[in-house]
């Protein structure tokens, strides 16, 4: 059997079917209105008329289904949109090999587009049994800021020359956030130098919400070759892919423009991968590794979860590369200081 049946019959991906406006002032207008569709937003990110299957009837639909039925629109009780209610699972359609546009070299990398709740243990099998990857000695999973950073060129020297020996030296695989900004840009262009001077490959995952990806539409279609674009559009408020990366799960839960859907899947990967066993005689699993590079508050709410595991994953904080990071080092030799 080839590949093509177990992906769709495996992995789903998410579709929001029920228009819910974002806009809590109830609007009144003709059923088709074509300022809702240009202009109303529905809480999965997507404009009205952007839904899939979106009709004149859907129209009509969707008015009566803003006004509701009870003709007291002072105090209707707005119903909060959610994946379970709001969205269709549906098999896979965007899974292959995205070939990237525009550089001088060629690159490639393996993707499927998956919904936020998929086992990981079917990812996991995904890996190794379709995409050949081998079971990593260790896993690198690297966090920090989504937005673009500078770094100094001197640590962005030697942080990127570190963890590329690192996953080079011990068969790792490195987890980024897979988009071509901030700490995931900082990884891609480690490799970009390592790839310049060695063709050892080193498998670096991509977690990133579909629904962030632009030109996400090029990478529609079964077990393809997906020419695409890695140009952004400067008005774009989503991002393109980072070339640099081997591989590329795409997480769906129907929004658009929305970040942290992927978080839990991640963990949940990460925590599968754990438990593998890399020498069976002495019950080793994977060990996992956390890097901190940057970030918000939700970089510290990560190291939390982190160290709060039981037994606690190992963080690694690069020390420099500003905000969260710099603060979680500074509390770090305060508390050791202050016993």
């Amino acid at each position: 059997m080839s590949q093509k049946p177990w992906i769709e019959s495996t992995f789903t991906k998410r579709e929001c079917v029920y228009i819910l406006p974002v806009s809590k002032d109830p609007h009144r207008c003709l059923p088709g209105c074509q300022i809702c569709q240009q202009l109303v937003r529905c809480c999965c990110g997507r404009l009205v008329r952007q839904h899939v299957g979106f009709t004149a009837s859907v129209a009509t639909k969707y008015s009566d289904v803003k006004l509701g039925d009870n003709s007291n629109l002072s105090t209707p009780e707005l119903e909060e949109w959610s994946v379970e209610k709001h969205t269709e699972a549906s098999p896979s359609d965007a899974y292959g090999v995205i070939n990237f546009q525009g550089g001088s070299h060629s690159y490639r990398a393996k993707y499927v587009r998956l919904s936020h709740d998929s086992r990981p243990d079917s990812i996991l099998r995904l890996m190794l049994k379709e995409w050949h990857m081998e079971l990593p000695k260790i896993l690198i999973s690297v966090h920090g800021g989504v937005q673009n950073f500078e770094l100094h060129p001197r640590l962005k020297q030697v942080v990127g020359k570190g963890l590329i020996k690192a996953a080079v030296t011990t068969g790792a695989w490195i987890l980024t956030g897979g988009v071509n900004t901030g700490v995931a840009k900082h990884v891609g262009d480690a490799l970009k130098e390592h790839c310049s001077r060695s063709s050892k490959k080193i498998c670096t995952i991509g977690i990133a919400p579909w629904g962030v990806i632009e030109n996400r539409n090029d990478l529609i279609g079964r077990d393809i070759v997906a020419p695409y674009q890695t140009l952004l559009n400067p008005l774009s408020k989503l991002n393109v892919l980072n070339n640099l990366h081997s591989h590329f799960l795409l997480v769906d839960d129907g929004t658009v423009g929305k970040y942290g859907i992927e978080v839990q899947l991640r963990r949940d990967l990460e925590k599968h991968i754990n438990l593998q066993r890399i020498h069976a005689r002495i019950g080793q699993g994977v060990p996992v590794v956390a890097l901190i590079f940057e970030g918000g508050p939700n970089v510290i709410r990560t190291v939390l979860d982190y160290l709060q595991e039981s037994p606690p994953v190992p963080v690694v904080v690069c020390e420099g590369t500003g905000r969260a990071a710099d603060i979680l080092a500074y509390v770090h030799k305060q508390t050791e200081e202050g016993g």
